[in-house]
């Protein structure tokens, strides 16, 4: 099994710290139709513990949640915890603890779905695996999905990836899409079963800045250049609004095999 590229910086853990507040209120979640996969095809119920790995602030764990199933997340980062905390208050089938994807700190077969979503591009891949299968148990599912941004699809999308990919600092290292078939496979262990949902934000110019500035590969919306890039996106958003509002369209992916 091989690793992710040498050139993805490894320490990642406090690299979201400064941005939790956008990331929050301005990431996107996922749609309905990925806790009804995990109900009508992985059989998850009342009894079903999922460990959401690298959970953040709760945006992956909190639709399993609204439908009665049991959430252990896994996340390394403080603030993110408190965060995941916060915003998944009202259900007490949720905890968080502190623990990476290599070293969860959870027991032995003690979960039957293990997810990554959003997170999974940081983890040490094949020491992920190994982590994966010792806390998994049998007949157990690896699931990983995360919302992948349509590029090209509008003229606003377009017109916002060339921003980025100008003001980015390492965009291009960091992008799911830059996990191929054959990485994913080299994961799973074999060809894993993929499903595609459409999934949307609507965002008016505070949603849309901070959508933006929740990413890690942009810099500080305080610094000079990101300063440059917030009002490059202001007049983005004045070109493509339409009754206040742009649309981002994304992908949601997931891969999924059962052991």
């Amino acid at each position: 099994m091989t690793d992710q590229s040498p050139s993805i910086e490894r320490n990642t853990i406090d690299r979201f710290t400064d941005r939790v507040e956008n990331y929050i209120r301005y990431r996107p979640l996922y749609p309905e139709k990925v806790v009804e996969l995990f109900q009508n095809l992985f059989g998850a119920g009342r009894q079903t513990i999922i460990a959401d790995i690298g959970c953040g602030p709760g945006h992956s764990s909190i639709g399993f949640l609204k439908a009665g199933l049991e959430v252990i997340g896994v996340e390394p980062n403080d603030v993110m915890r408190r965060a995941a905390t916060e915003f998944c208050k009202d259900y007490t089938r949720f905890t968080v603890v502190a623990g990476t994807a290599e070293n969860t700190g959870l027991n032995d077969h003690s979960v039957d779905i293990v997810l990554a979503a959003q997170a999974f591009h940081w983890f040490d891949r094949q020491r992920t695996r190994s982590e994966f299968e010792r806390i998994l148990r049998k007949n157990g599912w690896i699931v990983l999905m995360w919302n992948e941004r349509q590029l090209d699809t509008t003229p606003f999308l377009r017109e916002y990836e060339m921003a980025l990919k100008e003001f980015g600092t390492d965009y291009e290292a960091v992008r799911h899409d830059k996990l191929g078939a054959a990485e994913l496979e080299d994961f799973f262990g074999g060809r894993p079963e993929t499903v595609v949902f459409p999934n949307v934000q609507r965002l008016d110019l505070e949603g849309f800045l901070g959508r933006a500035f929740s990413s890690s590969y942009v810099p500080s919306q305080q610094s000079e250049m990101g300063k440059e890039l917030e009002s490059k996106l202001r007049k983005l958003f004045d070109n493509y609004q339409q009754e206040g509002r742009i649309e981002i369209f994304y992908d949601t992916k997931v891969f999924y095999k059962q052991y």
